[in-house]
């Protein structure tokens, strides 16, 4: 077999690897970078893990363990999931930034995070220049990139406010889950079909308040990242503030950013983005 062919029938497998994958996963839990989902995949590790009487092993790495990305890395990928046969207690949930496409979400239920657009792009400027150090220049420029700033944004929240509708799904938006942090994730449970435990949701909160998965963060970095963990702007919890953007950003870069979003969003994508309680014209 030439190394032509190897290549090929290695996509060939990935691909049928990952449809078989979606056909099993129970949810996935969709968001742009930068839109909390970080935190978010802690509090369902923590609260499922407690569910299976083993909340001890969840930690940053851990978690991916219950809540696994929508890939086939040994670490964090679906190979890491370790309930298989304990289903009914903790669901396969699928985490990913991929964009919408029918085929690989086929017809599973969707939980879809949304954040207001000028606090993911304020994050996603450090992550892009701090953490993953893939762009160089002001926030002015990384706004106008078309493949990282606001029209990137832009892309994906218009293919997602298309296909979102063809699905069962819920829309969770990291100012909800700021303000109400249970009340946003026992919906969550629901939505999953498995009736909320209050006390196992209470701690499970409790352990991702901002400040510990910080300091879990310092400590033990990310799998697959290297960052220097000392540079407070390159961390995954950078902040974790809603609105947080008005530290960062002029009033005229954030009306630009508005105004970006009001030409070019859709109707449905500006409906996914009023649930962060931002109206766009």
């Amino acid at each position: 077999m030439t190394m032509l062919h190897q290549r090929a029938f290695r996509k060939i497998d990935r691909r049928v690897r990952m449809t078989w994958a979606a056909v099993e996963a129970d949810t996935f839990l969709v968001s742009y970078p930068k839109s909390g989902r970080t935190w978010f995949r802690f509090i369902l590790s923590h609260y499922f893990a407690s569910v299976a009487r083993e909340e001890a092993t969840v930690d940053l790495r851990g978690m991916f363990g219950v809540v696994p990305n929508y890939d086939l890395d040994p670490v964090r990928g679906i190979p890491a999931f370790r309930y298989r046969h304990r289903r009914s207690e903790v669901p396969l949930i699928l985490v990913t930034h991929h964009l919408y496409r029918r085929s690989l979400f086929l017809n599973r239920p969707i939980i879809f995070m949304v954040r207001d657009p000028r606090d993911v792009l304020v994050s996603a400027y450090f992550h892009a220049t701090r953490h993953k150090h893939r762009f160089v220049g002001g926030i002015d420029d990384f706004i106008a990139d078309e493949e990282q700033g606001a029209l990137a944004l832009v892309r994906y929240l218009n293919a997602w406010g298309w296909g979102l509708p063809h699905h069962r799904s819920i829309v969770l938006s990291y100012e909800a889950l700021t303000a109400e942090t249970e009340g946003a994730s026992a919906r969550v449970i629901e939505f999953l079909g498995f009736p909320p435990r209050p006390e196992l949701l209470r701690r499970a909160v409790e352990a991702s308040r901002f400040e510990a998965m910080r300091e879990r963060e310092i400590e033990q970095g990310l799998p697959a990242h290297t960052y220097d963990r000392g540079d407070a702007e390159s961390l995954r919890m950078r902040r974790g503030v809603a609105g947080g953007f008005r530290d960062y950003l002029s009033e005229t870069q954030a009306d630009n950013i508005l105004a970006i979003c009001e030409r070019q969003l859709t109707s449905a994508a500006k409906a996914l983005v009023s649930k962060t309680g931002l109206r766009l014209d």
